[in-house]
């Protein structure tokens, strides 16, 4: 694998699955010359899903220009209650890609405990993609999540059918919760690829002017890659590329790996101290304990992801990104689960919060943060997973 992925969201013409003789000439050449760039800088793991809209399609006329062996393609099919559903949406991705086999299929969006019993139940999504695999439709077989560390882990620790061979999660410098996720896909010598690094792992393609000049020398995002790729069980970062620029900043960052270790700690330590300056060192590390999880938490909101956002609003600046976030709860579904804190004046929260350490101080986060971020609703672009 590449130490950097070519990701299938963001050249395509539509979010919604449309045919070929709608697609732009111009997005096409636009796609092709993308893919070509990849290529050229080594970046071969092309990877797409089902629910990209139109980015299968538009791939399968671009992909078997291509020697086959010199590309590893991934798709990602959602897990369904009928395995037979699973299968039969694999084999028209495959149609439409106009290949014979994908070297990785996920199963996508493994986001909640309903979704993994369909993936791992004898006879379910899994037993099916590993069919697919004896029949050498598929090479590897892994699953993809937004999910809560606990699905994440139990899909990793599950064994039946073969388990899984990689990992698609979210682990980044600013959100580190799936560490042990990270920590258990290694001891199971499996792949791990990181999704979107640069776009939810903080917009960092177009950082705030305070984050910027705490990670200088390098900017954000190259910091964000070299965090990321120190570590020997990361193995890929997905790049969300929607024109062949866009993979320059990475590869600036895969010249200096050999140097990342002495190029990521006095930065990381300089935005430690930032955060600690900005909320103080008990709620930098504390935060979160004692919350309920959002199916529980009054008004369903996710508590977590909202006191975070305030986090990172207050200590980088990232207000853009907060909004992004913040206004997509209530409209992600199983991607992003939870509403914002539009009702909090309105809502008891005293015997939800009544084990955290800040009870007393989280109401008034919460209106802060909901005066920060609140905006119009920010509507998925695809069911497809982000």
């Amino acid at each position: 694998m590449p130490v950097f992925s070519c990701g299938g969201m963001r050249y395509q013409h539509r979010w919604q699955d449309v045919p070929l003789d709608e697609v732009p000439e111009a997005n096409q050449r636009n796609l092709e010359a993308t893919i070509r760039r990849a290529v050229e800088a080594g970046i071969n793991h092309i990877e797409t899903a089902r629910g990209y809209g139109s980015s299968e399609r538009q791939l399968g006329l671009v992909l078997p220009q291509f020697p086959r062996p010199s590309l590893i393609v991934q798709t990602k099919i959602p897990p369904h209650a009928d395995p037979r559903a699973f299968e039969s949406e694999f084999r028209e991705s495959l149609d439409r890609l106009r290949l014979d086999y994908v070297d990785l299929l996920a199963i996508h969006g493994i986001n909640n405990h309903q979704l993994l019993w369909q993936s791992v139940r004898p006879g379910g999504c899994l037993a099916a993609a590993r069919r697919l695999q004896q029949a050498g439709l598929a090479r590897h077989v892994g699953f993809s999540t937004h999910g809560s560390l606990e699905v994440i882990q139990a899909a990793i620790a599950h064994a039946g059918d073969g388990g899984f061979d990689y990992v698609n999660l979210h682990w980044y410098y600013i959100n580190q919760t799936n560490e042990p996720a990270v920590r258990a896909a290694a001891e199971r010598d499996m792949g791990v690829f990181i999704i979107s690094p640069s776009d939810k792992g903080g917009m960092l393609y177009d950082p705030p002017e305070k984050l910027a000049a705490l990670c200088q020398p390098l900017h954000p995002l190259v910091f964000n890659c070299l965090f990321c790729l120190q570590r020997p069980d990361v193995h890929t970062l997905s790049v969300g590329a929607a024109r062949p620029e866009d993979f320059d900043l990475q590869l600036t960052a895969a010249a200096l790996l050999e140097r990342a270790a002495g190029l990521v700690a006095p930065i990381a330590d300089r935005l430690r101290e930032a955060l600690v300056d900005a909320v103080g060192e008990h709620a930098a590390d504390s935060f979160h304990e004692g919350l309920p999880d959002w199916e529980e938490a009054p008004g369903y909101m996710n508590l977590r992801v909202i006191l975070w956002l305030r986090h990172l609003a207050l200590a980088y600046d990232m207000q853009a990104y907060g909004r992004m976030r913040y206004n997509l709860l209530g409209n992600g579904g199983h991607w992003f689960p939870g509403l914002n804190a539009q009702q909090a004046r309105c809502l008891d929260l005293a015997a939800a919060l009544r084990r955290s350490p800040f009870a007393a101080q989280i109401p008034a986060w919460l209106e802060e943060a909901h005066a920060l971020f609140s905006d119009a609703p920010v509507v998925r672009l695809s069911a497809g997973g982000d």
